[in-house]
């Protein structure tokens, strides 16, 4: 049998029967289909969601290769958040790839924490679900080099509002927030939460 790539995902918000962010969800897409898969015609997302209704908030998920394998729709509800644990690990996520075993394994691998803070080379990068952002001195800053450049992460970097700088595992007590960032979240501020 012939080598096949892993399929690739894009998750993407629909409130209201709105579509979010559909431009960098499209970036990302057409970008990834370029390097993985050498295809460089462009599907276009939009003629491709149909948001299933009119209220409510929604994750779409766009399940694709070459072209397009899937479409699924489903209610969101965030997953709720108070512990979040730094731990180190060597896991490669350069693209968003459907097949999240090792993300889910390492979250598993320690059930105490709500979510995990991945360090590599002693530098944060992401949450297994999310990008992370910062704060302190009235300005927020997410890691330079994060696992997935995520497409609210780019959106918030092309509007300015956040700054990429490397931040080390030892300099997180020096910020006085920290946020997710990610396509159903958002930017949400963690406002009660501990970080071991």
């Amino acid at each position: 049998m012939p080598y096949s790539l892993p399929l690739l995902l894009e998750t993407i918000r629909i409130e209201n029967g709105t579509v979010y962010n559909l431009p960098y969800h499209q970036k990302r897409m057409d970008r990834s289909r370029e390097h993985l898969f050498h295809t460089f015609s462009t599907i276009d997302l939009e003629k491709h969601i149909a948001p299933p209704y009119s209220q409510g908030v929604y994750r779409c998920r766009v399940l694709y290769g070459q072209d397009i394998e899937q479409i699924e729709y489903s209610p969101y509800t965030p997953k709720a958040i108070h512990s979040l644990k730094i731990i180190s690990s060597s896991i490669e996520y350069h693209y968003k790839y459907a097949d999240r075993k090792e993300l889910d394994d390492l979250l598993k691998a320690h059930p105490h924490a709500d979510e995990i803070i991945i360090e590599q080379g002693g530098l944060i990068t992401d949450t297994t679900i999310a990008n992370l952002a910062f704060f302190k001195d009235g300005q927020w800053y997410t890691p330079r080099s994060p696992l997935l450049e995520g497409t609210m992460r780019a959106k918030f970097l092309d509007n300015g509002l956040l700054i990429p700088k490397d931040i080390r595992k030892e300099e997180v007590d020096n910020y006085t927030h920290v946020a997710l960032i990610n396509a159903m979240i958002g930017f949400r501020i963690l406002n009660s939460v501990t970080i071991q």
